[in-house]
């Protein structure tokens, strides 16, 4: 299964990110709910926004709503923005936009920014990512500049590049650059290729189907596969005729409000109309299902993990040769992860009694957790993933961040490690012959590279797929620290910057974080951020609570009721660098995304007075509301519902849209958002823009800039790419006092 997953190691190669929550908000379920709907709205008061600092602000009428949480009244002066579709609604981003432009469009730096950002990105080399190998050949997807989107690729091995030729060009397809291939699966046989392919962001997926031979379609087509809410997967029947697929909801089959919940498990077989395609499994799923489908090596097995939303908890279930689905692991079992070996044994990741992982191995056609063999028990390190061969069982392990990879016999022993460089990050593994394997290695200075690893003599050895980069890092060095968060946990920060600079407090310092869905920030390279170590910058990497650099404690010291950790171990890590002398407030910035713009808002309106400037990019900010949006629905098992008052208190007590103070000299602030965002709905960055620009008493700016045509990040096009980082270096320039130097550092290449 090959997905474009955003996880949260993207925030090194913006725009991010990963999983949060979504579409237009719909009423409130259930009487102890949410926000009571009844917008008993009062007439608009004066108008909430002002001239401050030079600029002008669209005026955002207030209109009280008040909603009722167990007794608690919350009063909501912008619900009304909550509906994207609304005129007065879309008038008003307009005015947002023109404001933002004006502003940035005005900075003299930004024509030379532009013209460095898009000489960088168009200039590094084609990247290969998400290999898959099926029938004796590498499927690849494959990103090559100046063109818009990836394109799906097959070719020999990773070491005959030559080889290569594309089998779907988005490119082609649309010239435009909005549509995008969300994932795609090769039958185990290599001769056929399913895709996923959605448009403008949305992650509204319909799989096409490719003969391999000669690159054309099959006919077979299958619509509403893949959502940015319940994600999509697919598994091909071995002898290559057919496959199982993720299927939502067809408009009609439920109301409005379901269309992005109820993923079940359907059959198709090729050559007939999607009309005929047949259930399999997941009546019974919950509202809030994500299934993921494997096929075995043999063809004969189908594995189905269902996420329970986006917590980390999961039930699975494995298809017999016989069509008959047997569930082997349920919730408290807490298997996070299964994949077949070459004979079809199936081999599960456990947290059970063990929070940093063990691999277990079934009794073969038994799918019996009470009788698995134990192969690797926990350790020091995380178990993130792992890999069984003929003979060997690779382990890709988590050290904080930073990874590495230990290799077994199928009976438990310790073969020894794969020698990858330090503080660098493996972002997967691939399973070519025998026991070899291919090593995607990436690190903080490093583009990412494919290796090949030999079993026999344990040798490591770079291929031809690897990624060259426009701008150097010779000169630059990262140091691992560590700082003391609030309640006295130690929290890893990676620091980055040029060799001998001066630690005396006026270098400009970005800090960047995620800190959820125990999904973790592991060393990442992007060559963007040449522009800032070429005039002094220092940037720092916080490996947050919430994540799972340490495993499941780690997740769960961070979500629910303990969410607040994850703000205090950045503000911690903050106020390491100004201690530290690596910057001082008035010249450090901060940048978040998704679940790391959650962080953004919490920093804003907790510790105003730290930051110079704060970038959020499509984050989440009401706290109270999110759950009524689609994929917010989703996010209940990582964030908690107002439906249960000791949940609401610790969501109302940090909801950063809620915890704006009017009065308060709040720093710069760009909020960037996508309006076919399917996981975090734009209303959040609307809202808190609003709010943010009535309260403030400073005269920095506040400043929303809101794309119509991208989304979560997932499919953004290479020209709109260009243009947000190019706002977002320009912002971050200008408000930290950066005077930039055109032309290139000669001595950093």
């Amino acid at each position: 299964m090959n997905r474009l997953r955003t996880t949260s190691a993207v925030l090194m190669t913006l725009p991010l990110l990963a999983a949060c929550s979504a579409p237009p908000a719909k009423p409130p379920e259930g009487p102890a709910a949410a926000a009571s709907p009844a917008p008993a709205a009062t007439a608009p008061s004066a108008p909430s926004a002002t001239s401050r600092g030079g600029l002008s602000y669209p005026e955002a009428a207030r209109r009280p709503v008040t909603n009722d949480y167990h007794g608690t009244k919350v009063v909501d002066e912008y619900q009304w923005l909550e509906d994207g579709r609304a005129p007065e609604v879309q008038r008003w981003v307009a005015e947002q936009n023109r404001v933002t432009r004006g502003y940035l469009d005005a900075a003299p730096m930004r024509p030379a920014i532009r013209e460095r950002v898009k000489e960088i990105l168009s200039a590094t080399s084609a990247s290969h990512f998400s290999l898959d190998e099926a029938g004796g050949q590498l499927f690849a997807l494959k990103t090559q500049p100046p063109k818009q989107q990836p394109s799906l690729v097959v070719l020999k091995s990773a070491s005959e590049p030559a080889s290569e030729r594309i089998l779907v060009d988005p490119n082609v397809i649309d010239p435009q650059g909005r549509t995008t291939i969300d994932w795609f699966v090769p039958s185990r046989d290599g001769k056929k290729v399913a895709v996923s392919m959605s448009e403008g962001g949305s992650e509204n997926g319909t799989v096409r189907v490719y003969d391999v031979a000669t690159g054309k379609e099959t006919g077979d087509t299958v619509p509403y596969a893949h959502s940015g809410t319940a994600g999509g997967s697919l598994a091909w029947r071995g002898d290559g005729k057919g496959f199982y697929f993720t299927r939502h909801p067809r408009p009609g089959e439920r109301p409005p409000e379901d269309m992005g919940f109820y993923q079940q498990i359907y059959f198709h077989a090729l050559g007939t109309p999607e009309k005929e395609d047949t259930y399999s499994l997941g009546k019974d799923f919950p509202r809030i299902a994500e299934v993921e489908l494997t096929t075995s090596e043999s063809g004969r097995l189908v594995h189905a993990s269902v996420q329970n939303g986006d917590g980390g908890e999961y039930w699975h279930y494995l298809l017999d040769a016989a069509g008959k689905w047997t569930r082997f692991a349920d919730l408290p079992d807490k298997v996070v992860g299964a994949k077949f070996g070459s004979d079809d044994r199936l081999y599960v990741l456990s947290l059970k009694d063990a929070p940093r992982g063990k691999v277990l191995r079934l009794p073969a056609g038994k799918p019996d957790l009470a009788k698995a063999e134990l192969v690797v028990p926990e350790s020091a390190s995380v178990i993130q993933d792992f890999m069984p061969t003929a003979g060997r069982l690779y382990t890709r392990d988590l050290l904080g961040g930073p990874s590495q990879v230990r290799v077994f016999d199928l009976k438990g022993k310790a073969l020894g490690m794969v020698p990858i460089p330090p503080i660098s990050s493996v972002r997967q593994l691939v399973r070519t012959t025998g026991d070899d394997a291919l090593l995607r290695v990436v690190s903080y200075t490093e583009p990412p590279a494919w290796h090949t690893y030999s079993a026999r003599d344990g040798k490591l050895a770079k291929t031809p797929l690897a990624v060259t980069s426009p701008v150097s890092y010779a000169d630059v060095e990262v140091v691992r620290e560590s700082c003391t968060s609030k309640d006295g946990t130690k929290v890893p920060i990676n620091i980055l910057r040029r060799r001998g600079a001066a630690l005396d407090g006026t270098a400009p310092a970005l800090l960047t974080g995620y800190g959820g869905y125990g999904l973790s920030i592991a060393p990442g390279f992007n060559p963007l951020w040449r522009l800032w170590f070429d005039h002094g910058g220092v940037f720092a990497v916080a490996n947050l609570r919430g994540g799972g650099e340490f495993g499941e404690a780690w997740h769960h010291g961070g979500n629910l009721t303990k969410k607040q950790n994850v703000f205090d171990d950045f503000a911690a890590c903050a106020r390491h660098l100004v201690d530290g002398r690596y910057a001082s407030p008035a010249k450090l910035a901060i940048l978040g995304g998704s679940n790391g713009g959650l962080l953004m808002g919490a920093q804003l309106t907790q510790h105003p007075e730290m930051y110079k400037a704060v970038v959020s990019l499509v984050g989440i900010h009401d706290m109270l509301r999110v759950e009524l949006t689609t994929n917010g629905a989703f996010n209940v098992t990582e964030f908690g519902t107002v439906k249960d008052p000791e949940l609401f208190k610790a969501l109302y007590a940090y909801s950063p849209y809620h915890n704006v103070k009017p009065g308060t000299a709040y720093p710069a602030t760009l909020f960037m958002t996508g309006a076919n965002d399917a996981r975090v709905d734009p209303f959040h960055s609307r809202k808190m823009a609003a709010r943010m620009q009535a309260a403030t008493s400073g005269t920095a700016p506040i400043l929303l800039r809101a794309s119509d045509a991208t989304g979560h990040g997932i499919g953004t096009p290479l020209s709109e790419e260009i243009e947000q980082q190019t706002d977002m270096f320009t912002f971050l320039f200008k408000e930290l006092g950066i005077e930039y130097r055109t032309g290139k550092d000669q001595g950093a290449r």
